[in-house]
């Protein structure tokens, strides 16, 4: 008996113990370095508008309409695309007569959209859904295809609305290597309104 009330008091001291350094200290010390060290990415990645408004996340797409506005890659995230509590793919694969009839549709409209030939070539990210449905980015394709229809809209020169997209580029690649550069749509759309 005095074996068993020594072996239960040493487990729940180790218990105790265990509990103190793995539900508070650590915690506590992952949150100090996430806000010395990274505070902009442990705080969400905000993008905030010279009133002190926040807009969004430079990690999270939105969905941006009108021709003033560069339009986001589509999103299949929740009911309506862009919910980040319904991140997630639309799950139709290459074989899928409705993914081929979407592309087809979203294929059409950007031409129209942006005064295209019938023929011209569309970035595959301007008409097709990311894995998320959130991604924040489109291609620097994308954004230049998108430049003289938002440049004729907001009675800019095209030279201009291309100088907003070189300072809204991310470089988008690890160790300069995998990767690609993307433009930041919420970014380079606030950069338009003047809210940067």
């Amino acid at each position: 008996m005095k074996t068993l009330l020594l072996q239960t008091r040493a487990a729940l001291a180790v218990t105790f113990v265990f509990a103190v350094l793995l539900c508070g200290v650590y915690p506590l010390a992952i949150w100090a370095i996430g806000q010395a060290v990274f505070a902009d990415k442990a705080n969400g990645s905000l993008i905030v508008d010279k009133s002190g408004t926040i807009r969004g996340s430079s990690l999270l797409g939105q969905n941006f309409s009108g021709e003033q506005y560069f339009h986001p890659r589509p999103s299949a995230a929740g009911a309506s695309g862009y919910d980040a509590a319904g991140s997630g793919g639309s799950n139709l694969g290459p074989t899928s007569q409705k993914l081929a009839d979407q592309i087809r549709d979203r294929v059409a409209a950007y031409r129209k959209a942006n005064g295209l030939a019938a023929d011209a070539r569309i970035p595959a990210d301007a008409v097709t859904a990311s894995g998320s449905g959130l991604d924040p980015h489109i291609s620097m394709a994308n954004a230049e295809l998108q430049a003289p229809r938002v440049a004729r809209a907001r009675n800019l020169t095209e030279d201009q609305v291309r100088g907003l997209i070189s300072a809204n580029t991310d470089d988008g690649t690890l160790f300069g290597v995998l990767g690609r550069p993307g433009v930041n749509v919420l970014k380079l759309n606030m950069a338009l309104d003047g809210l940067l």
